[in-house]
């Protein structure tokens, strides 16, 4: 089953312009690959949509794969355009919403935020390797 999910990954990832390993490495601290994943605070899917970011875009079904890829990858995508692909912000952006980020920068403090970041740092760093660099 992961076969389509990681197809999706890449799929969306090119069509996007977004790193097909960040990505990868979004969908494995988030979710594990695991589609039917709720958050306590209410993410959905692999790549754990709020329901705010489903609807901002176009996420009808957040539990359908392709639809939850597509929208995650579509706002990394946002992210990096607004950040400048500094991927500290983008993925900071990911977790905490992009006002708090915009506001304060690197300077922003969450002790969640930044282990958020290392986490997805390293993961990155993994599929990196494990894909040959993309």
């Amino acid at each position: 089953m992961r076969e389509y999910e990681e197809r999706c990954a890449s799929y969306y990832a090119r069509q996007y312009d977004v790193s097909p390993a960040l990505v990868r490495a979004v969908i494995q601290v988030e979710s594990s690959w695991q589609p039917g994943v709720v958050s306590s605070k209410g993410a959905m899917g692999l790549m754990q949509l709020t329901p705010a970011t489903a609807e901002h875009f176009g996420v009808t079904h957040p539990f359908y794969i392709h639809e939850n890829v597509r929208g995650g990858v579509a706002y990394l995508a946002e992210l990096q355009k607004l950040f400048h692909g500094d991927l500290r912000l983008v993925i900071a952006s990911y977790v905490a919403g992009e006002k708090p980020i915009l506001a304060r920068g690197l300077d922003y403090s969450s002790e969640e935020v930044y282990r958020y970041v290392q986490r997805i740092a390293q993961q990155y760093r993994a599929e990196l390797r494990r894909k040959g660099g993309r």
